[in-house]
């Protein structure tokens, strides 16, 4: 079966920057303690969630894009580039 990709193979096209955001959090905040910040938002992800996200071996949906952009005070465009 297809699976849509982008270009390396990723799922997501904004994993990287999650990270690069992730890592950029003032104090150093690790994929547990992301994930529990976005369960304060009412997204339940976990850390393994997070780590596949972030790899790109996950996909994002819309909710969850939305979520990490509030989080980030990003746009959601800011995301995807």
């Amino acid at each position: 079966m297809y699976k849509n990709r982008a270009k390396g193979g990723s799922l997501n096209l904004c994993g990287e920057k999650i990270r690069e955001l992730r890592l950029e959090l003032r104090p150093r905040t690790s994929q547990r303690m992301l994930a529990d910040r976005l369960q304060l938002l009412g997204l339940d992800l976990d850390k393994n969630a997070i780590q596949r996200i972030e790899s790109g071996k996950r996909f994002v949906t819309d909710i969850e894009l939305l979520a990490f952009a509030k989080l980030f005070h990003v746009s959601t465009d800011d995301l995807l580039k």
